[in-house]
């Protein structure tokens, strides 16, 4: 029986932390859950899950359907879309049977590529080599996961662009149901009518949207700010995202203020995350930043404290803390009131 690759090549940079990258973990379970009970996906799918941040690792190498189990997804810093094209492509040309004069390869594999925002490496190298060596033989899907992602970048990649306008748990759900009776249909049709072409299921009753790469849609900068930390008591990693906000000025409703409000603080391995993020980072002031959030480790009640190593630990009501990045010791003292520019990642 001819193999039918399924790669999920998939964004974990640290804007996906919190529910989408939750969603993503559940979704991909039950992608599998209901695959295997589908005979025709039984006989010839085969998945693997890459995951890209700053760097690029494969999580899942490809595996027979009945023998695959979803991974743990980490997160990582930035946003390396042509490292995680390069990982692909290069796995692809390890595992992928090509059609020989003694029997006929793989059908042409199939890539869902997940991802909320824009690419922050430079990827044009891995783009050219896609372009002339894999993508007439490939299928690749990408999905922008909201409306963060500019659409003419992954236009150079592929013609099937798909946008998940909504990132409710509902929406999730739905879509990740699409992928499935997607994955299903083309499965059945390598089968039965042993035709080597994706067939995806109809888009009706979800936000999913097809986009027309050819449609320029603005780059929106900045959407989330995400600080990295550590916690002074338990010495593990944590992240703090917060999201773009525009709103009216008060008062002068034809102007509108921009700042970025907490969405939460989320622990992370700290070995990890290390290792998938590029180290590239960048600065926002303090005063662009709505909310503190509690530390995610021990529950201190002040998340975001600034050492004057310039990293980010928690404090509780201790008076004396010490910082557990450099370990200089100290009291809390107050901000100044012009706010202070501090450590961000990438997103």
């Amino acid at each position: 029986m001819r193999r039918l690759p399924i790669y999920f090549l998939v964004d974990i940079s640290e804007s996906m932390v919190g529910t989408p990258i939750e969603q993503v973990q559940e979704g991909m379970r039950t992608i599998i859950q209901n695959l295997r009970v589908d005979p025709y996906a039984l006989e010839t799918v085969f998945v693997s899950i890459i995951a890209f941040a700053g760097k690029a690792k494969v999580l899942s190498p490809l595996t027979e359907l009945y023998k695959f189990y979803p991974p743990t997804f980490p997160i990582g810093g930035g946003t390396s879309l042509g490292k995680g094209l390069e990982c692909l492509m290069n796995d692809m040309d390890r595992n992928i049977q090509k059609t020989t004069m003694e029997q006929k390869g793989d059908w042409k594999p199939i890539i869902f590529l997940f991802t909320d925002g824009n690419p922050t490496d430079d990827y044009a190298a891995a783009f050219s080599r896609w372009n002339e060596k894999y993508r007439k033989h490939c299928y690749l899907v990408a999905v922008s996961i909201g409306d963060n992602v500019n659409v003419s970048t992954l236009g150079r990649i592929t013609d099937d662009i798909l946008l998940l306008k909504e990132t409710d748990p509902e929406s999730f759900s739905k879509f990740f149901k699409w992928v499935t009776a997607s994955i299903k249909t083309t499965s059945m049709s390598v089968s039965e009518q042993n035709t080597d072409e994706i067939k995806l299921a109809p888009l009706s009753g979800i936000n999913l949207e097809k986009v027309d790469p050819r449609e320029h849609r603005g780059t929106v900068d900045e959407n989330f700010v995400v600080l990295h930390g550590r916690c002074q008591n338990t010495k593990q990693d944590y992240l703090v995202k917060y999201a773009r906000r525009v709103q009216p000025l008060e008062g002068l409703e034809m102007f509108n203020a921009t700042d970025f409000k907490l969405v939460g603080a989320y622990p992370v391995d700290k070995a990890t995350y290390a290792s998938l993020s590029a180290g590239q980072q960048a600065k926002i002031n303090t005063l662009e930043l709505v909310g503190v959030p509690a530390c995610p480790c021990c529950g201190n009640q002040l998340g975001v404290v600034v050492c004057d190593c310039g990293n980010i630990f928690c404090v509780g009501e201790s008076n004396t803390n010490e910082c557990p990045w450099c370990g200089l010791r100290g009291t809390l003292g107050q901000a100044d009131p012009a706010g202070m520019d501090i450590t961000r990642g990438l997103g």
